[in-house]
């Protein structure tokens, strides 16, 4: 069996990446190994180093699953935040027969600046193929949808959103839970309703995987959309002057400061009946 390394993290999912992964994929004895290194924007908000590691866990996942679907074999794992030591790591590890690395045009990638591509080639000896991924120009050929939720994370009326949207073209959805402040078990209890709004979506056959977030959900959501490329968000509260999120005008916070699509899902936790969605 041949083995392929695949280096990438903003780019993954890219049409021209995924196109050199199925090329490969043809003879049935090849797998892919995935590496994302821990990669931080380059501006923004301050994003801690947890929140880094988890989104590149949820690209891995997101990643897997998609080539699942095609049939394909893969693995992965988190890289170190050098995309230099990620990649030697894991050719220390694994010893694959090629290389691909995939990073932004040069003018826009850090990767690039640091001499990446020369530097693996010279190091490793082996076949390294650099594919470029313009985003601006080319974009993904699938939609990225951000959900935003908490005490409503598994809520029907949020659930059979999300179906409808993944109804209209293909759909990979990034789930953000946002921990409640000041509660010693915050995190566990955000991984709970995580773990279980994502076996919900997966059980409804949509393309997801998730993090938890800062306990503030505005900074969560920027947080996010410092991390990701996305084309749509998904904000879901409990109704009206029970949910602290709308007291606090979050909707519209997040829709001033972002260009992307913002829908508002209501969830009623107390009602046997769906609420509309807004």
């Amino acid at each position: 069996m041949r083995e392929v390394l695949v280096v990438a993290n903003r780019t993954l999912g890219g049409a021209k990446l995924l196109e050199a992964v199925r090329e490969r994929a043809t003879d049935g004895a090849t797998r892919f190994r995935l590496v994302v290194p821990q990669s931080k924007p380059t501006a923004g908000y301050v994003i801690y180093d947890e929140a880094v590691r988890e989104s590149a866990q949820v690209r891995i996942d997101l990643a897997l699953e998609a080539v699942a679907r095609e049939g394909l074999e893969a693995s992965g794992e988190v890289g170190d935040p050098d995309p230099f030591s990620a990649t030697m790591d894991a050719v220390a590890q694994h010893r694959p027969d090629e290389i691909i690395v995939s990073t932004h045009p040069a003018e826009h990638s850090g990767w690039l600046r640091r001499d990446l591509i020369e530097r693996i080639r010279n190091a490793t000896g082996l076949p390294v193929e650099h594919i470029v991924v313009d985003l601006e120009q080319e974009g993904l050929p699938f939609k990225v949808t951000l959900v935003i939720a908490n005490k409503t994370s598994s809520g029907e009326e949020l659930i059979e959103h999300l179906k409808s949207l993944a109804a209209g073209e293909e759909q990979l959805f990034i789930a953000v839970v946002p921990q409640v402040d000041g509660s010693g078990d915050s995190p566990r209890e955000a991984r709970a309703r995580l773990a279980k709004m994502l076996d919900r979506l997966g059980g409804a056959g949509l393309l997801s995987s998730g993090m938890i977030g800062d306990p503030d959900p505005y900074t969560a959501t920027m947080n996010a959309l410092e991390l990701f490329r996305v084309d749509h968000i998904v904000i879901s509260t409990l109704p009206d002057q029970r949910s602290g999120w709308m007291r606090a005008n979050l909707i519209e916070r997040v829709q001033g400061a972002t260009s992307a699509e913002v829908d508002h899902v209501v969830v009623d936790t107390d009602s046997p009946t769906p609420a509309p969605a807004a």
